[in-house]
């Protein structure tokens, strides 16, 4: 009979930067890539934001692996439904590290994004570490389904916002209108709905809206 054991032990782990910090920056964004990304692929989605005045932050996921089974390209995962609360602390771990890391309690303005699989990773480190941002932006994920209205409420002055492709896959036959309902009853202040005609596709345009 076989027995799964559990121990604890450092690791490192990278996160990529685009532009410079600097006494010019106006907006901070941590952003959470989805699934199959590199964080420094994944910040070529913010390339078109005025460098001077934006400084952008991607957590990088853990768990890495090779793309479409040709050995050539890696992409990485945050989580999976094997062992999620252990590797969801330990992902909720890393991110504590890279706020400290890049002083975010102290910066202008900050804006969170989680695309696809990063919403569930950047709304579950907001509503269990109590993080404070301006702008909480949810692009093409869901809210994973333990967290609650009440998970959310210290944040008295947060904008929140929901964006989605019509033409999403991974949000058809009725999955939006639950999820419409759903975070309207999370956020019930300061929420708004942007969708855009398209697929599961990071949308650069609404991201400038809020540059």
């Amino acid at each position: 009979m076989s027995t799964e054991k559990q121990l604890s032990y450092q690791i490192t782990n990278t996160y990529s930067v685009l532009n410079d910090f600097t006494e010019k920056t106006k907006t901070v964004w941590l952003v959470c890539h989805g699934i199959g990304y590199l964080s420094r692929y994944f910040l070529r989605h913010f390339n078109h934001l005025n460098a001077k005045e934006n400084y952008i932050i991607a957590p990088q996921a853990q768990s890495k692996y090779y793309l479409n089974n040709e050995y050539k390209h890696v992409g990485a995962s945050w989580l999976t439904k094997e062992c999620t609360e252990a590797e969801t602390e330990n992902v909720l771990n890393y991110l504590d590290q890279v706020y400290k890391a890049e002083n975010l309690e102290n910066v202008p303005r900050l804006i969170i994004l989680g695309y696809s699989q990063g919403v569930s990773v950047a709304t579950r480190w907001i509503a269990r570490r109590k993080i404070n941002c301006d702008e909480l932006i949810m692009h093409s994920g869901k809210v994973p389904a333990e967290l609650t209205t009440e998970d959310f409420r210290f944040l008295k002055n947060t904008n929140f916002t929901f964006i989605y492709g019509t033409e999403d896959e991974y949000l058809k036959n009725g999955i939006i209108k639950i999820e419409e309902k759903r975070l309207n009853e999370l956020f019930p202040n300061n929420f708004e709905i942007k969708n855009y005609k398209g697929g599961h596709e990071v949308n650069t345009k609404l991201i400038a809206e809020f540059a």
